[in-house]
């Protein structure tokens, strides 16, 4: 059974950092294309980030420069690296196979 969970979201001020986990489990994380997406409030699921089975990395424009994805296959989970967030970063982060995902994790950036 495939099964994704994330963790690490929270309240962050501007211009802070937040690492978001995605936990996999029932399928080798490493050898498939995962993405991050993202819904804010009132607002359509956006897609933030992408990591080929091979290690090619891709993103939106609006995080391009402040956000990284990676994955540690031994762990068998996907990362997000958020830096320099903005408020408009406010929204349920996803981890995504395929159109398959966990439950999210918020994240909420305000002073």
């Amino acid at each position: 059974e495939v099964q994704l969970v994330e963790s690490g979201g929270g309240l962050v001020q501007p211009g802070g950092s937040l690492r978001l986990s995605c936990a996999a489990s029932g399928f080798p994380l490493g050898i498939y294309a995962m993405s991050w997406v993202r819904q804010a409030p009132g607002k359509g699921l956006e897609w933030v980030s992408r990591i080929s089975g091979g290690g090619s990395t891709s993103y939106a424009d609006s995080v391009k420069g402040r956000f990284i994805i990676s994955r540690d296959n031994v762990k068998n989970t996907l990362y997000l690296q958020m830096n320099s967030l903005k408020p408009e970063d406010t929204a349920v982060y996803y981890c995504d196979r395929n159109g398959e995902r966990g439950q999210g994790t918020q994240v909420t950036v305000s002073s």
